[in-house]
Formats: C-alpha cells, structure tokens, sequence
C-alpha cells in the first residue's frame, strides 16, 4: 500500500504591508509627539488629586527648585524672544541680535537681569552648570530685589492676556521661597495662575 504524501505548501508571509504601517505609525508618533524642554534642576512636584490640565500654548512656567532658586521658560522661542525684547525696550536687559536669538531657544534660564548677557554667551553646559551650582543662580524674587515681576510684566505685554502662568515647585520648596513668588505676582496683579503637581487618587 502507497504512503499518504502531505502536499507542501510554501510558508512565506509578506511583511510589506506590516512594513508599511509600522512606518506610517512612526511618522505619524513622531510628527504629534511634544517634547518637554530641558529643565536645570530636577523638580519633584507633590500630589493632589485635581485633574485639570495645563494649557500646553502661551505659557509661561516657573520652576523653583528645592534651594529656593526660582527660573523661567516660555513655551515658545518666539514669545521667549517677544518678552526679552520688552526688558530691552526698557532698559532693563542688554542684548545684540545674536545674544537675542540665543536666548530665545535656551530650555530655561534664571539668573539676574545683569547677568544676563555673559550667561547667554556660554557654551550649554557651561551654562547648566551656573544655573545649577552658582550661588547667584535664580531670579531674585524677594521683597530687597523683585526682579521676577518684570520678567512676568513684560511677558503678560509681549504675550497678552491669554497666557497663563503656572508655577512648577518641589514639594520640598521652603514656603517662603513659594510665599515670595506668589507675592511677586500677586504685586502686579496676576491673581490667577495653575499650580502644577502630579495626579493621584483620592481617599
């Protein structure tokens, strides 16, 4: 008796179509994806349970530091480049072109006003290095030297009233450096800005 021959049957599989979704998922995540900008120092937020979000256009953001040190950064090189143009405008700041364009694309900055132009002119790691170990790193926001509040004045003219602030602070922040801030703000009549913090669950 015969044996039963099993008929072979080719096992190619055609990958392309596979190929070609794996591609467009990939363009498609790489075009839509927000990246989070550069911050000096890392801030670890506390918990509440609110689930409001933060505007993700015409913000400007705060950071203070667990030392205290409070930085800035707008969420646009432009409106970056539009607010530090206002503190030129009046006196306040002393950059050129060049100086300019380089401080509207930093990730963050935060040093005083008169420091400024030489932080500009360093190298990027030179620079993290100031805002992160120099002892006069921050923007004075105390009641002796308020320079934070001309920061958030010429950044509410360059930008106008739809930008929002929102305060990003470690939850190990001392309370007056929070205190000082709000206090900033508060002097020229910016009574409404977004505390940011990490989402947790309710009791």
């Amino acid at each position: 008796m015969g044996r039963f021959q099993v008929k072979k049957q080719d096992t190619f599989i055609d990958m392309t179509p596979m190929s070609d979704v794996m591609v467009l998922l990939l363009t498609f995540f790489m075009l839509t994806a927000t990246f989070t900008k550069e911050e000096p120092v890392a801030v670890n937020v506390p918990g509440s349970v609110s689930e409001i979000k933060i505007p993700e256009s015409n913000l400007m953001t705060i950071f203070v530091s667990p030392a205290g040190k409070v930085y800035m950064v707008m969420d646009n090189p432009t409106r970056q480049k539009d607010m530090a143009m206002e503190l030129i405008d009046a006196d306040m700041l002393d950059l050129n072109a060049k100086e300019l364009e380089a401080f509207a694309n930093v990730p963050t900055f935060g040093t005083p006003l008169n420091t400024i132009k030489s932080w500009v002119n360093m190298e990027g790691p030179k620079r993290n290095e100031i805002l992160t170990k120099s002892p006069d790193a921050g923007i004075p926001c105390d009641s002796v030297n308020d320079e934070l509040k001309e920061w958030v004045k010429a950044a509410r003219k360059a930008c106008g009233e739809n930008m929002r602030i929102a305060i990003k602070a470690d939850k190990t922040t001392p309370y007056k450096t929070i205190k000082n801030v709000m206090n900033s703000l508060r002097s020229i009549d910016e009574s409404r800005y977004n505390l940011i913090t990490t989402l947790k669950s309710g009791e």
